[in-house]
């Protein structure tokens, strides 16, 4: 963690957990990433990174049509 950082990777929502890493696994997928059994440690962390980037990508992209009353 940053020093002087008072953050923490906690999901704020009760049962959100289970849907945010069922669509990490998604997002994973689209960009042909396919960690075995959960782990991944085998890949580089710029694609962990890239996962982690479009997952914010597509979060805000939904919110967006959310706010403009669309739907996703």
């Amino acid at each position: 963690m940053a020093q002087g950082s008072n953050t923490s990777n906690r999901v704020m929502v009760q049962g959100a957990a289970q849907q945010l890493d069922q669509f990490k696994y998604e997002i994973a997928s689209e960009l042909g990433l396919h960690p075995q059994d959960g782990y991944w440690g085998d890949l580089p962390a710029r694609q962990c990174g890239a996962v982690g980037g479009h997952m914010v990508r597509r979060m805000i992209e939904m919110a967006e049509q959310q706010l403009a009353g669309g739907r996703h």
